[in-house]
């Protein structure tokens, strides 16, 4: 098997965290864990920037509130579509501070209210804590509350790694049980989509290459899932009448064959879906945009293909409204 191909701005992360005395993070507490994940991004992540809205919410749950950050690059706009973000970090880690740097980026790139939610992590909160307050959240949101201050006619879904897994649960769920208002778009990046995956990419990429095996066992079985569950593992529901998606891997991820067997699976169902592969590039790039700049295009690329879709999206609830 001839070697992968590794972007050089990757390989040049790469050899720094492999040069970095102490242990994996699959080998300390999750509280460490944690910290581990905030100075990582503050070594590789680039600036939040200026954006007019960064205020931070409180939606009630299920267990009790739920914190949330609402992002604009507008003080005040006119009703339409709201993104929800959903972080990464395997159910374990990560919060609204990992991902505030990205989340601003969305919301200036598509002129567009971002929420990030920061729901329950386990072990503190196995699952199905994660998709009880994501999917709770995402309800409120679409009610519109005063709270938020936006009129809100339309949702697109995101997250990454578990947000990826979450932005998909959430999208069956409101399609299953519908929502004040429709989810136009969604767009799952290097999504978990089968918690029991073995062999292939998890076995071709599961050292050396920042997320592992190892991390992902650890990750699992904190999260205490039942993979029976579609709430745990979405690919076991059926795909069709999903919303339109753009979904992206990562070319050196122990994930990117199950996010490469799900976009088949939309396909499959018809569902309108743009699939991405970021070639040379690793799990985690969306929060490693300083340490691996080629990652930045990456991105772009995503939002350019998801704005088209949630214009298109948006073109056809407006005209069903006028219909009715």
């Amino acid at each position: 098997m001839t070697d992968p191909y590794v972007r050089p701005d990757v390989q040049m992360v790469l050899s720094l965290l492999e040069q970095q005395e102490g242990p994996k993070l699959y080998e300390i507490e999750p509280a460490a864990a944690r910290q581990l994940m905030l100075m990582m991004g503050n070594l590789l992540e680039l600036e939040a920037g200026e954006i007019a809205v960064k205020r931070d919410l409180s939606i009630p749950g299920p267990a009790g509130n739920i914190p949330a950050r609402l992002y604009d690059p507008r003080e005040s706009r006119e009703p339409g579509p709201l993104l929800v973000y959903y972080h990464g970090g395997g159910f374990v880690i990560g919060d609204l501070e990992t991902h505030d740097s990205l989340c601003c980026e969305i919301a200036r790139v598509l002129d567009m209210p971002v929420v990030s939610i920061d729901y329950r992590l386990a072990p503190e909160h196995p699952f199905p804590a994660a998709p009880e307050d994501c999917i709770s959240a995402t309800r409120w949101i679409a009610d519109s509350p005063e709270a938020l201050g936006r009129q809100v006619t339309g949702l697109v879904l995101a997250g990454d790694s578990a947000g990826g897994n979450l932005a998909i649960v959430c999208a069956i769920a409101l399609r299953d049980e519908p929502a004040a208002v429709p989810v136009l778009a969604m767009w799952p990046i290097y999504p978990a989509t089968d918690l029991d995956a073995e062999g292939g990419s998890m076995s071709e990429f599961g050292k050396g290459f920042l997320l592992e095996a190892a991390s992902m066992d650890y990750f699992v079985e904190h999260y205490a899932a039942d993979s029976s569950d579609w709430r745990a593992n979405p690919s076991l529901k059926d795909a069709a009448g999903l919303p339109p998606a753009v979904l992206i891997t990562a070319g050196l991820d122990p994930l990117r064959d199950q996010g490469r067997a799900y976009a088949g699976k939309l396909i499959d169902a018809g569902v309108p879906t743009v699939y991405r592969e970021a070639k040379g590039n690793i799990h985690g790039f969306a929060n490693l945009r300083k340490g691996v700049p080629s990652s930045q295009a990456d991105i772009a690329g995503c939002l350019t293909a998801l704005k088209a879709l949630i214009v298109e999206a948006e073109g056809e609830r407006v005209m069903e409204q006028a219909a009715e």
